[in-house]
């Protein structure tokens, strides 16, 4: 038997309806969906890792995932896991006519165009007769934010809908960085007027809130679009930075605990300069 037919049976044993698992027959869709995004992110901590055998074992807990999902289908009388295995083999297929058709390709800057064609021209196809198809269709809404926000800078800039250079980018981030500053200004001032009062000033802080957030979405969002004109991944640099983060404040903990000291029992300057020691210390080692 192979591994995955075992991997199939498996699975349908935990959702028989007489001998199965409790946990597992009360899942659905919508329950289990957390724990498939949880177990691609251990993929990747694994990846980077550089860890084999961690590796092999969530790529297992992912391929779960999958059959899991394919199982609820086949119960429901939808698809089952044939049917996902040959969606993604067809889609391969028919996105790489230059390895299983007789179009010819030069390099990968042209099938990355061609690709993008390929992808635009299926979801034309997904689209309700009469409905128009958006560049933006099918960009996951459940992606983590930055990652969502560069792929939608990307399908918007392959209709053109992006600046000829990188200054122009840097430019929108100075001005929407201004605007949020002139919101906080704003935000403080309300706090120090003491002359309004009752719910008219907690409806005048809640709006006072959401444009603050608003304001710090668009900052974002533009950081992000930076990122992209310069080729940098906007979540690989703040994993990068949360990894220097944590490495740094960990460096003032020793050192403050060296002096029988808490970060509670601190200052902000003494943690300060232990930062700044520590920050120091790196680059000499870099």
């Amino acid at each position: 038997m192979s591994g995955i037919q075992r991997l199939l049976d498996i699975m349908a044993r935990l959702r028989d309806p007489q001998n199965g698992c409790p946990w597992d027959l009360q899942q659905n869709f919508k329950t289990i969906a957390p724990y498939t995004v949880e177990e691609a992110y251990e993929v990747a901590d694994a990846i980077e890792r550089e860890d084999s055998a961690s590796l092999r074992d969530e790529l297992g807990d992912l391929l779960f995932q999958v059959v899991f999902h394919s199982q609820m289908a086949k119960e429901q009388g939808t698809f089952n896991f044939d049917d996902v295995a040959n969606a993604i083999c067809d889609k391969m297929e028919r996105r790489h006519p230059h390895v299983f058709g007789d179009v010819s390709i030069a390099d990968a800057e042209a099938q990355t165009v061609a690709w993008e064609e390929q992808k635009r021209r299926e979801r034309a196809q997904k689209k309700p007769s009469g409905e128009q198809a958006s560049v933006l269709d099918d960009v996951p809404v459940a992606l983590p934010s930055l990652t969502r926000a560069n792929k939608l800078g990307k399908r918007a800039a392959q209709v053109g809908f992006e600046w000829s250079e990188v200054h122009g980018a840097i430019e929108k981030l100075d001005e929407e960085i201004a605007e949020f500053k002139a919101e906080v200004r704003q935000h403080v001032c309300l706090q120090a007027d003491a002359g309004t009062a009752g719910a008219d000033r907690s409806q005048h802080e809640t709006r006072q809130h959401e444009r603050l957030a608003a304001e710090i979405g668009d900052v974002l969002f533009c950081v992000v679009n930076v990122c992209r004109y310069l080729k940098i991944d906007p979540e690989q640099a703040l994993k990068r930075t949360n990894a220097s983060f944590e490495r740094r404040f960990r460096y003032v903990e020793r050192g403050l605990a060296a002096q029988g000291k808490s970060p509670q029992q601190a200052t902000l300057a003494e943690m300060d300069a232990l930062w700044d020691e520590g920050k120091a210390q790196e680059r000499r080692q870099s």
